[in-house]
């Protein structure tokens, strides 16, 4: 049985992958901060609180991962933090708060996990349509997309850094998707896409992308953003 690690599982795209990836006889391994994963029936599913912006919680899985003799087939960066203010408004301690969750917590993670992946594993990075060069933005973004976009950039280097080996990095830029994640930053606000298709997606292309792209920043929106 295969293994996948999933952050950010407690609602959204990453419960909608739990419960994809666990159908699919995969052995997954639950990250996140609250247990609603917990409901999921599914005796293939392990949840494990879990903070990525904490040092203690990552020495803890670290050490689960070593007692329990874990090898990773793919992990999901899909952890975030949005949080919608105009440069004036925006603190310097907002952009920390983000930077932690999207940026620093994924580098955390990945550099922790480098002893238990296998040796074709599959890093898939859940980025943003904002975070593309190039793209459309938001107003009020402007730490969510900047973090996004060091994101993006971590994914290409990884991926020439490792190009030697067999292990993949992908950066999937996801545009608007019906998350409570994003109900909160745009009250009223109505995406086009569900958790459950974009975890579809998701769930797809880390089974079989690698075999196709590697080092890619790929947008996976209908508009622009």
């Amino acid at each position: 049985m295969k293994t996948v690690i999933i952050t950010g599982t407690s609602a959204g795209i990453g419960y909608k992958l739990s419960q994809i990836f666990s159908d699919k006889k995969f052995k997954v391994i639950s990250l996140s901060r609250s247990s609603n994963i917990t409901e999921i029936a599914s005796k293939n599913i392990e949840h494990i609180s879990f903070d990525i912006t904490s040092d203690d919680d990552h020495q803890k899985f670290i050490n689960h991962c070593k007692t329990n003799k874990i090898e990773i087939d793919i992990l999901i960066n899909n952890a975030g933090l949005l949080i919608n203010k105009t440069f004036n408004d925006i603190t310097v301690e907002d952009f920390r708060k983000i930077y932690d969750v999207n940026l620093f917590g994924v580098v955390k993670l990945i550099k922790n996990l480098f002893e238990f992946f296998s040796s074709d594993a599959h890093i898939v990075n859940i980025s943003s349509i904002g975070g593309l060069i190039g793209s459309s933005k938001f107003k009020g973004l402007t730490a969510y997309s900047s973090s996004k976009a060091a994101l993006n950039v971590l994914t290409e280097v990884l991926s020439e850094e490792y190009k030697d080996s067999n292990l993949t990095f992908n950066s999937l830029c996801l545009g608007s998707v019906q998350t409570k994640m994003l109900e909160k930053a745009f009250p009223g606000y109505k995406a086009e896409v569900s958790p459950l298709e974009m975890a579809e997606y998701i769930f797809d292309f880390s089974v079989n992308g690698k075999k196709l792209f590697s080092g890619k920043v790929i947008p996976i929106s209908k508009s622009n953003p």
